[in-house]
């Protein structure tokens, strides 16, 4: 597989990412803080959704090389 062919996938992994991230917006476990007119949002749960989706991905580009 070349670069070009890596470069693509990863574009539309990236693609679907934000189209799922955009209707789902947070999952629950992800934490929020609000104090006055400050909020912190700390997005653990995503953050390991989207580490297992792309190990998962790599593993899968890995296999075909």
């Amino acid at each position: 597989m070349g670069i070009s062919k890596l470069f693509i996938v990863l574009g539309l992994a990236f693609l679907a990412i934000g189209v799922l991230w955009s209707f789902v917006g947070k999952l629950p476990g992800d934490l929020v803080f609000k104090r006055g007119n400050t909020t912190f949002f700390f997005p653990i749960v995503t953050s390991i959704v989207v580490s297992i989706i792309l190990s998962l991905l790599f593993f899968i580009i890995g296999k075909f090389r």
